[in-house]
């Protein structure tokens, strides 16, 4: 046998075995195969086949010889068993791979849970009782990213439909879909359910899912924000610097709810369309005439979300009260799980069984917090649902918090956990002349209250940190009683990200599955055929 023969015929094997896997890889990949795949697939495919050609051919007479020893009997019998087993190997990866097209599952080992859908969405999802039709307007090199995530919907529910077209290869589907071209840009999604149908230019989860959520809920509920009173604004001057509360209004319209400012006293009284009144960190009083509107508005079956923060000069404290909520006159001081180590910038995570609540998992950041806790007698009706942590306080010396700067417990001061959030239900109406088929509560209206003791945790500041706007939007869902709209809402990763563009992304999948595996091969090849040949071998 010539010497390098062997090195041919090994080199031929690593050729083929590489181009077999190549285009298994490809195959199962999906429908588009990369031409430069493909042609390095069919590049050593012919190799191989070369290589072995030339091994064989060169050798023949060396072959007959050994076919006829007792080495070849014993080779013919050991090599049969490997290549029986190595037929069985590649019968389990191809029956495995037919399964994996049958049975799909996902797993997600990222603490975030950034490739996860949310509880929000997987929610909305379920609850589809129509085909949500996305047609994803993406040329096939920007298209990777944008399956991956449309993978998700359609694993979780079978009435998602996706469709890929390429609009610079199909521009009538455009005309059809009547999407203008000059939205395209980098491309979008056009989500329909029937005849109504929205177009989505930025593709994250949050955006995909707050259009097919637009597109489901027909019922447009009204949501008023107290103005008058320095509350923080939801429009106008300030309200997209970071004490506004622009984010928490764009928060609140993505759940399809329309957001209106409410001056009482120019109106009087609040509007009978309004489903949800937030009054939003306060710090001037309210006329007794706006007072008596709340009261009205409240004893007809009103919900009302109030943010009240420490040393706020205003009155709405004394309506609170009279609704059955004590609001202190203190700031909460949590030197352990203070953010940063700021003491009056507490991380609370203790929360009560109610669905405001329930699924948050993670921290509230607040930020200058006052304690927010039911009377004895508004028990049962109302009750706390955020506390800081048991090494947290209510610091009530505020003198010397606010001109010395220092705090320590003592022993007027309410010793952690401290509430800082109530929610329930009352009845605050004149009860009904008596009947003698019905109890008389069973007419009065039912009014809904959450009461918290900071502004700060929604301010577009904060709103976007830790679980600050799942809480925010939840005490809004419950009030409106959506409690089906309650959940987490989309993840943002944490991790650092590498950004690549497409044709950087198909480089490095083409080095790191074609050329630098079958470079690696390829030299162990050099390495044991430059062993045998060593003397002494």
């Amino acid at each position: 046998m010539k010497p390098w023969s062997s090195l041919l015929g090994a080199l031929g094997g690593v050729a083929l075995l590489f181009a077999l896997l190549s285009f298994l890889l490809q195959i199962f990949s999906g429908p588009v195969l990369l031409m430069r795949e493909l042609s390095w697939s069919i590049g050593n495919l012919v190799l191989g086949i070369v290589l072995l050609g030339v091994s064989v051919g060169t050798n023949l007479d060396a072959l007959r010889e050994r076919m006829r020893s007792g080495e070849a009997r014993r080779a013919g019998k050991y090599g049969s068993s490997a290549v029986l087993a190595t037929l069985l190997s590649l019968a389990l990866l191809v029956m495995g791979a037919y399964l994996s097209t049958r049975y799909h599952t996902r797993w997600d080992w990222t603490e975030a849970k950034s490739h996860s859908l949310s509880s929000q969405t997987v929610k909305v999802l379920k609850g589809l009782e129509r085909d949500v039709h996305v047609t994803a307007l993406y040329a096939a090199i920007a298209a990777p990213p944008v399956r991956d995530l449309l993978d998700r919907y359609t694993f979780v529910s079978d009435k998602i439909k996706v469709e890929f077209v390429d609009p610079q290869a199909q521009p009538g589907r455009l005309r059809a879909l009547k999407v203008d071209p000059k939205r395209l840009k980098d491309g979008l999604l056009h989500v329909a359910i029937g005849k109504e149908s929205v177009d989505v230019d930025k593709v994250t989860e949050s955006a995909l899912t707050n259009a097919i959520v637009k597109l489901t809920r027909h019922e447009h509920k009204k949501v008023y924000m107290l103005i008058g009173h320095n509350e923080r604004r939801m429009d106008g001057k300030g309200a997209k610097g970071g004490e506004g509360f622009a984010f928490a209004a764009e928060a609140l319209r993505n759940e399809n709810y329309v957001v209106q400012p409410l001056m009482l006293a120019a109106k009087g009284e609040v509007p009978k369309d309004a489903d949800v009144v937030i009054a939003a960190g306060p710090t001037r009083p309210y006329l007794a005439s706006e007072k008596k509107a709340l009261e009205r508005y409240m004893q007809r079956g009103g919900s009302m979300l109030v943010l009240l923060d420490p040393r706020a000069h205003t009155d709405l404290t004394d309506l609170v009260e009279q609704w059955g909520v004590n609001v202190g006159n203190d700031v909460v001081i949590d030197r352990v799980q203070g953010l940063f180590g700021r003491p009056t910038t507490p991380l609370a995570a203790e929360y009560a069984d109610h669905p405001i609540t329930r699924d948050l998992g993670d921290s509230v950041l607040f930020h200058m917090v006052r304690s927010v806790q039911p009377k004895p007698e508004a028990h049962g009706a109302l009750s706390w649902i955020v506390r800081t942590s048991k090494n947290s306080w209510a610091e009530r010396d505020m003198e010397r918090l606010t001109t010395k700067g220092t705090a320590e417990q003592g022993k007027d001061d309410l010793a952690g956990p401290v509430p800082v959030a109530v929610a329930g239900k009352l009845q605050l109406g004149p009860a009904p002349p008596p009947d003698k088929d019905l109890k008389a509560d069973a007419k009065r209206p039912t009014a809904q209250l959450v009461v918290v003791g900071d502004s700060n945790f929604a301010t577009n500041a904060l709103i976007g940190e830790f679980r600050n706007k799942d809480f925010f939007v939840n005490s809004v869902n419950w009030l409106l009683g959506d409690v089906n709209a309650i959940s987490i809402r989309p993840n943002r990763a944490r991790a650092s990200r590498l950004s690549l563009s497409s044709a950087q992304f198909l480089q490095i999948r083409y080095l790191s599955l074609f050329v630098l595996p079958e470079l690696i091969a390829g030299l162990g090849v050099l390495a044991w055929w430059s062993r045998r040949r060593a003397p002494g071998r």
